[in-house]
């Protein structure tokens, strides 16, 4: 089979690679329809800090093709949603609405032979993983495709942002970042009910789009000037819930400053740098979030929405390439000529 592969920092190449096999009874085969490129998966790529020579991806839907004997959720020739964790399902952690921590799982794209930008992918512990959508394949549009495809990632995570945040109907957000995340969390902060949405943008195609998912206001100041700015618009008292889709020090300090005494920062973005929280204590904000749980969120709501019409998230793929055309994909992610690449792997 094809798979995108990291060669080193900056590079990526298209491989034939084994054809993946049940190796648990817990195992599903996937053959995936459509991928894509996370603005995550930017830092390794300009980092050079992965294993050379290992799959990359961990966003992906596609079709069922083969089950381990326990596999009970999905059958060959279901269409389903891959998560970017995998997790078991069944321990107090995955009950409790938290499954992206499950201490019996893990990432995809983190593991050599699990990455997701392949034209197939086993899925360990399928059962608790694997999120079915409850429509034929074949009446889907492309659209409605790439909108399920942010499911296995960047809406759930907008989602688990503003979830994390509280963010209640009639608050003002602040949404920091513009990227697939932060366009996802002003979605989800209007989803949530949100009578003021601030997004933190400085570029004209996303702060369209931004607007377009609910954005009532576009700051592009950043840092000390920033915060100045979203004061100014909260009559100096700040946001009652603030969205972290960024993960740089910067965003996490400017996000903590803005938000009003009392409301929550939910914290989404991959952390680089420290967060100094003591700053906070007696302002009473509070940081929550990590990574979004969201085989939890699909199943509860944001599948039947896309379904339903009531959100298309996938308007965040501005481009579309082949598994052969990974390294452009990559570049425009990494140029942010892109707000999102797809990768179009297979036909239904």
């Amino acid at each position: 089979m094809k798979a995108a592969i990291f060669k080193g920092k900056g590079q990526m190449a298209c491989e034939e690679r084994p054809m993946p096999e049940i190796q648990e009874s817990t195992d599903a085969i996937i053959r995936v329809v459509r991928a894509c490129v996370c603005g995550s998966d930017m830092w390794w790529f300009r980092s050079g800090e992965k294993t050379a020579d290992s799959q990359a991806g961990h966003e992906a839907i596609g079709i069922v093709e083969t089950i381990g004997q326990n596999v009970t959720i999905a059958q060959a020739g279901d269409l389903v949603i891959v998560p970017f964790p995998y997790s078991c399902g069944q321990c107090p952690v995955c009950r409790a609405g938290f499954e992206s921590s499950c201490p019996h799982g893990g990432y995809f794209g983190s593991n050599d032979g699990m990455g997701c930008q392949a034209e197939y992918l086993r899925v360990p512990l399928a059962n608790g993983t694997l999120v079915p959508v409850p429509a034929n394949p074949k009446d889907l549009s492309d659209a409605q495709l790439a909108s399920l495809l942010t499911l296995s990632d960047v809406m759930a995570t907008g989602y688990h942002a503003a979830v994390s945040a509280a963010v209640k109907p009639g608050d003002t957000a602040v949404v920091f970042g513009d990227g697939a995340v932060g366009l996802c969390g002003v979605l989800s902060a209007d989803m949530l009910g949100a009578s003021r949405i601030i997004a933190m943008s400085r570029h004209a195609d996303r702060q369209a789009l931004a607007r377009e998912f609910g954005a009532t206001d576009i700051v592009e100041e950043r840092g000390d000037a920033a915060v100045e700015r979203v004061l100014a618009l909260t009559d100096g008292y700040g946001a009652d819930a603030v969205l972290e889709c960024v993960g740089s020090e910067l965003s996490n300090e400017t996000a903590m400053k803005v938000a009003r005494a009392g409301a929550i920062v939910g914290r989404v973005g991959l952390p680089q740098g420290q967060v100094d929280t003591i700053a906070n204590f007696y302002r009473n904000v509070g940081l929550r979030g990590g990574p979004a749980p969201v085989r939890t969120y699909d199943m509860q709501r944001l599948v039947e929405a896309v379904l339903s019409g009531s959100i298309n998230p996938g308007r965040v793929f501005t481009s579309e390439y082949s598994l052969d055309r990974v390294q452009e994909a990559y570049e425009a992610m990494d140029q942010r000529t892109t707000i999102k690449a797809l990768l179009r792997v297979s036909e239904i």
